[in-house]
């Protein structure tokens, strides 16, 4: 999920930094002055390119792409510049906190190469494969088409084991045209990862976590040896399933699962496959997560006119009630009607996500967030739906883009973007260098916290489920967190470990796709639902590898939302078993999250970490104990299935 980050900059900037080299020795108060510029001069850089990536995300065309690579450029350039003055300062003795900027400042340096022709071919490229993603579609033999939501909708809800192989080589086609550019966008970034003096691009991006890139690697796989069982076990279980459902579509010698009957375009989380694995003994399967995309529509309806004709049309064209001539609910999707009750709907499923933060102390979003924001597709133009939060002028300009749909997983995800507004805010009164979460996976993790207390009480206290279940229900609820959760850790682990060997030339381009593949399996026990070969660039499928987002931190978030979660619950004085704790509306537990978010990246994140946890350190312990009762299931699950 994409944050305004600070790489952007237009010509005025990179001249207001512009400096005539000194060769006297450097004083602290020139380091002063000179953190004083960049500060200034980062701000507004990113300021100015934060509007035109909106530009470029929400108007896809040539002309703002054509944009976006001419900022991205200078951005670069000034970045470049304030980098190899900073150098100036650094034998200097200086005050902790300059000292940490210049060292941030010099590590979160993009991977661009000096060059001037190189480096705007650095950026047309990044514009380019940036675009080709948003644009990307799939058309069938009858010319229907579908973008990526189409497409993953069709994934989470169909369970035709040949229509979903269709589609999933379907969408993975469009990968396949970037692959070139792809190849020389590594080279580009490789050179300039090098002329920063780091190895390669990957190793630049393991620098920013205050250890070595060594070392970063070694936390990553450490949490990884302490989840692995959990994981292994989830996936003996679900692959059991899928093959008592799909017979001989699921059951790979391999011991694989293909890819395409997990209920997402990428296999990454299987949540919406629960219907066909959730426990099969009747004293569990009574008890089912609440539907809430049902309980969601009804109780939007009830307060919006113009959603509730909306979700009529829905339902009635689900019921399989309309022919020849669409009742009067079921006006057009292009109309206007249709539209705003869409629009109606989706911010009124982002309220319910602000009422969470503002019921733990924080101030509601700006109206203007109202305003600017992308809550559902437009009908007149191609956009890029991935969902993403935006702090456009680092201070106050909050958005979310957006293409929101009424059900559980939107209902998630609207909480988690809403954690990176919250947290942007936050630490927007620190110096524009810090101005960014304790490490990535800090910013990734905050949201995903607050959904972890999306528990049936708290559903319950807001009117969205009218009981709790007993404690014997927890197992099909985990089951369905896990599904998510645990799922994905080595999808994302597989995706970042796949670029890292590409950036350091393990991985060489004649073998991309294989490899690929080989790490999917490796980690995931996953496979491809048809042979693949090196005609086909696989990773572009997926958005962060064309948008160039490294993904680790999502990995990181997962394990960090843990360790936040149970430190709020803590402070709220709840007792019980961690997966039942809500914390909604504790001023106490938001008043140790706003602490931690104010400090930005001002200090190391361990530090940071072990005020917000007693923890300084990367650990999956809450997270082991979250799911304790159904990993003690699985097992007995999967013993009783041999």
């Amino acid at each position: 999920m994409r944050i305004s980050a600070v790489v952007l900059a237009c010509s005025l900037a990179v001249s207001a930094v512009a400096q005539k080299p000194s060769t006297a020795p450097p004083t602290v108060a020139e380091a002063k002055a000179f953190l004083d510029r960049a500060n200034a001069a980062l701000l507004k850089a990113a300021t100015d390119g934060s509007h035109a990536e909106w530009l470029a995300e929400t108007y896809i065309n040539e002309d703002s792409e054509a944009t976006t690579a001419l900022l991205n450029e200078q951005s670069s350039k000034l970045s470049l510049d304030l980098i190899a003055e900073s150098h100036r300062f650094d034998k200097l003795t200086l005050p902790a906190e300059m000292r940490r900027q210049m060292m941030l400042l010099q590590v979160g340096a993009p991977a661009a190469p000096h060059d001037p022709k190189l480096l705007a071919e650095e950026t047309k490229l990044a514009a380019s494969l940036t675009g080709a993603y948003g644009k990307g579609t799939y058309c069938d033999a009858a010319g229907k088409c579908m973008s990526v939501d189409d497409v993953d909708t069709f994934m989470a809800k169909t369970r035709d084991a040949n229509e979903l192989t269709k589609v999933w080589v379907g969408w993975h086609s469009v990968g396949a045209p970037m692959r070139k550019d792809y190849q020389r966008f590594v080279e580009l970034q490789n050179i300039g990862a090098k002329e920063q003096g780091y190895k390669d691009t990957g190793d630049l991006w393991r620098a920013g976590y205050d250890m070595t890139p060594a070392q970063f690697s070694a936390e990553v796989n450490r949490a990884w040896a302490q989840l692995e069982p959990l994981y292994r076990e989830l996936h003996t279980y679900v692959r059991h399933r899928l093959i008592a459902k799909y017979g001989a579509a699921a059951d790979r010698k391999d011991g694989m699962i293909p890819a395409q009957l997990l209920g997402n375009t990428w296999a990454q989380e299987w949540g919406n496959i629960y219907d066909v694995v959730a426990p099969a003994d009747p004293k569990l399967s009574q008890y089912r997560p609440v539907n809430l995309e049902d309980k969601l529509q009804w109780a939007i309806a009830d307060k919006n006119k113009d959603a509730a004709a909306v979700f009529t049309c829905i339902r009635t064209k689900k019921q399989g009630y309309v022919s020849g001539v669409l009742p009067e609910a079921c006006m057009t999707a292009n109309s206007d009607e249709y539209y705003s009750g869409q629009l109606a709907a989706a911010k009124a499923m982002v309220k319910y996500g602000e009422s969470f933060f503002t019921s733990l102390g924080f101030q509601p979003l700006p109206k203007t967030f109202w305003e600017r924001s992308q809550f559902v597709h437009p009908r007149d133009r191609d956009v890029v739906c991935h969902a993403s939060a935006w702090d456009v002028d680092q201070v106050d300009d909050l958005r979310v883009k957006m293409c929101i749909e009424v059900n559980d997983d939107y209902f998630t995800t609207v909480h988690h973007e809403l954690g990176h507004n919250f947290y942007g805010r936050a630490y927007n009164q620190q110096p524009m260098i810090f101005r960014n979460g304790a490490n990535d996976g800090f910013h990734e993790a905050i949201g995903d916290a607050i959904a972890l207390s999306i528990t049936p009480a708290y559903l319950k206290q807001i009117g969205l489920t009218d009981s709790e279940p007993p404690a014997e229900a927890d197992i099909p609820l985990q089951l369905r967190t896990a599904l998510d959760k645990i799922a994905f850790l080595p999808f994302a682990l597989a995706l970042d470990t796949w670029r890292w060997q590409v950036f350091s030339g393990e991985i060489k381009p004649a073998d991309y796709n294989k490899a690929w593949w080989q790490l999917r399996e490796k980690y995931q026990g996953v496979a491809p639902p048809v042979e693949r070969s090196e005609a086909d660039f696989d990773p572009g499928a997926k958005m962060h590898v064309p948008a160039n987002v490294p993904y680790v931190r999502y990995f990181l978030a997962r394990i960090y939302q843990f360790q936040f979660y149970k430190a709020m619950c803590d402070a709220s004085g709840y007792k019980g078993p961690l997966n039942r704790c809500s914390f909604y509306g504790s001023k106490a537990a938001g008043d140790k999250l706003n602490t931690m978010l104010m400090a930005g990246q001002s200090q190391p994140w361990q530090q940071t970490l072990k005020t917000m946890t007693g923890s300084d350190h990367l650990d999956a312990g809450p997270m082991m104990d979250y799911f304790a009762p159904l990993y003690h299931w699985l097992k007995q699950q999967n013993a009783a299935a041999k």
